[in-house]
């Protein structure tokens, strides 16, 4: 069970953290930390996403028993129905709240302009997809799938482009079938760090969330763990000398780096809650762990009514600025709102309530 905890606890962790870095009080005032990189690098903000992708294959490696259980069609309904309602659910979140406010007025967005991908898109995608490798190919396979990922997509994009914002193959095909109005509006190129062809190296983030939840749970060899982990850090850093670890662009360098970083963070966390024997602190983020999905919908949701109806400017103005550093203000404006979605998945505990997507 302290095996299972530690799943639950990186869960609710990396939840914990999304919320905080995805909620600053001031996008223009935040501790370096709490940045992406800009381009090139990777800050403890870069780890934050590829974590949830890794969790999410944590928690297939519960799931999948009851799943090769069933048989091929309903395998495929249940998993195509949970992938489609994901990436639906962020379609809609992208849209949301379907209104903007412009010189002094609330108008209607123009919902064909909506971005195609996001944060969601690639939960569903990269679920979807792992979920059929692991029932339908035998663990070697698997193996040399993650392999042609990881090495195949460092092949298309040194073959076909380079590593620059402007010369990547990525938001080049994303470009042939999608309008520049459907793409991420925040460089000053059309480019979506979550398009199409680099969810194909995403996917190993999720299978290699799926396999270090099942060795966890059978053979729990933290000493064993710890060490793939730092290798693969190394590793990853090794790599990414002459494939730079990006998370704009997913490299492939950046998978084995941030997977590296996951696996020493849950030996750890096992390490604590198992043979340390330390769990009163963990229910925190069992909490987020709980409902993880959901909370996220609920965090993104509240935010944007906040900035739409125009009250985050002054709460955030009288509540934090008018007493602490602006970097200061903002990172405790996001941990604030962040404990109080906590109060939420917490209430949501206490009544049994939890939402499966």
């Amino acid at each position: 069970m302290n095996r299972y905890l530690a799943l639950d606890v990186l869960r609710g962790l990396t939840v914990a953290l999304m919320i905080v870095v995805n909620t600053p009080g001031d996008w223009n005032a935040i501790y370096a930390p709490f940045r992406h990189s800009d381009w090139h690098g990777c800050t403890p903000t870069d780890l934050v996403f590829p974590t949830f992708l890794f969790v999410v294959g944590n928690a297939l490696s519960f799931g999948m028993g009851k799943l090769r259980q069933l048989s091929h069609t309903a395998f495929l309904i249940k998993v195509g129905k949970r992938s489609l309602l994901i990436f639906l659910i962020g379609l809609l979140l992208n849209a949301f709240p379907f209104i903007s406010y412009v010189d002094g007025q609330y108008v209607w967005k123009d919902l064909l302009a909506t971005r195609l991908w996001g944060v969601l898109q690639r939960i569903a995608v990269c679920y979807g997809v792992a979920a059929l490798l692991l029932r339908y190919v035998s663990p070697k396979g698997v193996i040399a799938v993650t392999a042609l990922l990881l090495f195949g997509y460092w092949w298309l994009l040194w073959q076909f482009g380079d590593y620059t914002l402007e010369g990547n193959v990525i938001g080049r095909i994303d470009r042939l079938y999608l309008p520049e109005a459907n793409i991420y509006r925040h460089y000053h190129f059309p480019f979506d760090p979550l398009g199409l062809l680099s969810t194909l190296p995403a996917i190993v983030n999720v299978i290699a969330g799926y396999w270090s939840g099942r060795y966890l749970q059978q053979k729990g060899a933290l000493l064993l763990m710890g060490g793939c982990g730092l290798l693969l850090v190394v590793t990853g850093a090794a790599w990414g000398t002459i494939f730079p670890i990006n998370k704009a662009l997913w490299t492939s360098s950046y998978v084995v780096y941030c997977t590296g970083y996951d696996l020493l963070l849950l030996a750890l966390l096992a390490w604590i809650t198992g043979p340390r024997g330390l769990k009163r602190w963990t229910y925190f983020f069992e909490a987020f762990g709980k409902n993880p999905l959901f909370i996220y919908i609920v965090a993104w949701v509240v935010v944007v009514l906040l900035g739409l109806f125009r009250w985050k400017g002054p709460l955030y103005k009288y509540v934090f600025t008018s007493w602490l550093p602006p970097e200061m203000a903002s990172l405790a404006f996001a941990v604030l709102y962040m404990l109080v979605m906590w109060v939420i998945v917490w209430r949501m505990d206490k009544k049994g309530l939890y939402v499966k997507v």
